[in-house]
């Protein structure tokens, strides 16, 4: 098969983006996924809440299975495995999907004696068969989603105990035999009913819910209406309109793809209206949406692996998470503001600017049900329970206007919409376990933790740089997971020991650089798709993404170093320190577009002091701060008087 991926098609084909190859499925076998999805979806709320049936009640080993079988049997109907499958199911689709359902209902069936008993290794010829098929199943769902690169990193992590006793140095481990991995796979704590399920069962498919009733009450319009409102009249206003948009529409989603052909298809267009070249239209937008991962309190799904595997509240994430995500979305808007002034770029003319008073008045539901999730993970504490709580206030709240009400065809689509959610990440996971399996079964974990503690202590700064590379690179090339699962069972632990810096700091530090990769070269996949919505270039798109994301580069190094502004600290700590960065990322902001604010034109030599002078005025330490404050205030002063000589020699002439 080709190794085309999601992606891939999303460039070609928009409509993929919500609910994949759903709409053309018949009709029958429409129903059959969206009863599965459904009965996902009820299982997740009768873990969740509790609920039995009589003295019955929904156990962790068989309540993750049937997970695996509602929503990976759709993986195959909804993802195409070629480019030409795209608008059509071919046979092997329909094998695929049923043999899925197939192996998944044995292991429900079997589920007390795997849990009882342990089926490591699988305890019969049967579960041996079926723990191999399922192990060869779940490469192609995730070579659907992520393509090639992930599968074969996953294939050398799941090989590797096979040879590790053979291997030198730090690889060498425990072997095991290949009816033991798929074993240990299939059925043991570290394989499938491990991290993927945990990441799902757990805490995804609430949050999941919450932000499908919103998109489908029709909050995405809404938020663009209320950012085309706020700040639609102002220079550069669309592109401006565009970022805003797009982080409000991160904190309903956390899905950068979602954005880009919702948001994107509004913000571009009006961009390119007001004067926005467009490659840099497309560039404004996927670096937007990128930030939706970040941007609480629904985060993308590797900040639900950051809850699983470090064991930190979600809500605590989601607090930590967001300065930095203004941050992110703040150091985009100068640079956007900068290029609207120097090329003269107005804002829409007031006929096309909406009411503020009248959007709001439609779209407070949606307010309130983003409000309440807050309330409820923050000040009750109910966890994903909050999710669960305010979809249906907000299910409820729909119906004061008729265009928000959730009728049978949105709710529909809402189940679809959020299935297919759930089938990306679970298909992406699922041959990611092989990534623990290769650690934890050979017993490589220790050894590697060692030297990365020994190189640690002697400097931390080694640490993060080869952090940074391993993530950008693994960013770039869309297999983010991997690379975040690597660093924060290996290196982040190994940190910690040796230096005592924040775990969350540091596990942000290594989300942050890892999205950073989505929009580089050569994949670059949200910056291809928003080229593609835009009518540009998409090489050109993505290296002028790359630019625009380029104060996003030093953000990470202000809080992995500051943990204040995770609020891991005193309050006034914090203040100055968010103060100070905010003051910075303006620096840096203007340096890098060229362009300051009552200045005019910085020359090449001033840009790189603007940018050096920034980056200390935002890092931790009197001093440091100090030297960066004195480095931007003469290099400020400098150009401003050489422009204005520069202005009045001109007029006099």
């Amino acid at each position: 098969m080709s190794s085309t991926t999601v992606a891939e098609q999303l460039q070609a084909d928009e409509s993929i983006v919500g609910t994949g190859r759903f709409r053309i499925l018949p009709m029958p076998i429409q129903i059959i996924v969206l009863i599965l999805i459904t009965i996902g979806l009820v299982s997740f709320l009768m873990f969740t809440f509790s609920w039995g049936i009589g003295d019955w009640i929904l156990e962790t080993t068989p309540y993750y299975y049937l997970l695996y079988g509602c929503f990976c049997p759709c993986a195959f109907l909804m993802m195409a495995a070629r480019k030409k499958d795209r608008n059509r199911i071919p046979w092997y689709d329909y094998l695929l999907a049923a043999s899925v359902l197939a192996i998944f209902a044995y292991f429900i069936y079997r589920s007390d004696s795997i849990n009882r008993i342990g089926w490591v290794p699988p305890r019969d010829n049967i579960g041996l068969a079926l723990a191999c098929l399922i192990s060869l199943i779940s490469f192609e769902g995730g070579r659907r989603l992520g393509g090639l690169p992930l599968i074969i990193v996953c294939a050398v992590f799941a090989v590797y105990p096979l040879f590790a006793m053979y291997l030198p140095g730090y690889l060498y481990g425990v072997s095991h035999s290949w009816q033991y991995i798929a074993g240990a796979f299939a059925y043991g704590l570290n394989g499938l009913i491990g991290l993927p399920a945990q990441t799902t069962g757990n805490l995804l498919i609430g949050y999941l819910i919450f932000s499908g009733v919103l998109v489908g009450c029709g909050a995405g319009d809404f938020f663009i209406k209320l950012s085309l409102a706020l700040l639609g009249r102002f220079r550069g206003g669309p592109a401006k309109v565009c970022v805003v948009a797009s982080a409000l529409f991160g904190t309903l989603t956390g899905s950068a793809v979602a954005e880009v052909a919702t948001v994107g298809t509004v913000t571009i267009r009006t961009m390119k209206q007001i004067g926005y070249p467009a490659h840099y239209a497309g560039g404004i937008e996927a670096v937007a949406a990128n930030g939706g991962a970040i941007m609480p309190p629904v985060m993308g799904a590797i900040a639900f692996i950051m809850a699983i595997i470090t064991g930190i509240p979600y809500p605590d994430i989601v607090v930590a998470a967001t300065l930095p995500a203004i941050f992110y979305y703040y150091g985009l808007l100068i640079q956007v503001d900068a290029y609207a002034v120097k090329a003269n770029l107005k804002g829409l003319p007031s006929s096309e600017v909406p009411s503020a008073k009248a959007a709001v008045k439609q779209g407070w539901p949606f307010i309130f049900g983003i409000v309440f999730l807050v309330v409820g993970l923050l000040y009750f504490q109910w966890g994903v329970k909050s999710a669960i709580y305010a979809a249906v206030l907000l299910l409820i709240a729909s119906f004061a206007n008729r265009a928000t009400m959730m009728t049978p065809g949105k709710l529909k689509d809402v189940i679809a919409t959020t299935g297919f959610q759930i089938v990306q990440v679970m298909s992406v996971l699922m041959p990611v376990s092989f990534l623990i399996l290769g650690f934890e079964l050979t017993g490589s974990l220790t050894r590697l933790t060692s030297a990365i503690v020994g190189v640690a202590a002697s400097n931390v700064w080694y640490v993060l740089v080869i952090a940074v590379i391993i993530s950008f690179l693994f960013g770039m090339i869309g297999i983010s997971f991997i690379s975040y699962i690597i660093l924060a069972v290996v290196a982040i632990p190994a940190v910690v020991q040796a230096t005592g810096m924040s775990v969350m700091g540091l596990h942000f530090f290594m989300i942050w650089w890892l999205l950073v990769g989505a929009i580089n070269p050569p994949v670059a996949v949200l910056a291809f798709i928003a080229a593609a919505v835009a009518g540009a270039p998409p090489m050109k798109t993505a290296w002028t993404a790359t630019r625009l994301a380029a104060v996003t580069y030093f953000v990470p190094f202000f809080f992995v170093f500051e943990p204040a502004l995770l609020f891991e600290g005193p309050f006034l700590m914090t203040a100055y320190s968010f103060l100070m960065c905010m003051v910075g990322i303006t620096i840096l902001g203007y340096g890098l577009e060229g362009y300051f604010l009552k200045v005019g034109h910085l020359p090449i030599w001033s840009r790189v002091l603007c940018v050096a002078g920034g980056f200390l005025v935002a890092m931790p330490e009197w001093r440091t701060t100090l030297a960066g404050a004195v480095i931007s205030a003469i290099t400020i002063v400098t150009v401003y008087w050489r422009n204005r000589q520069t202005r009045t020699s001109a007029i006099a002439r």
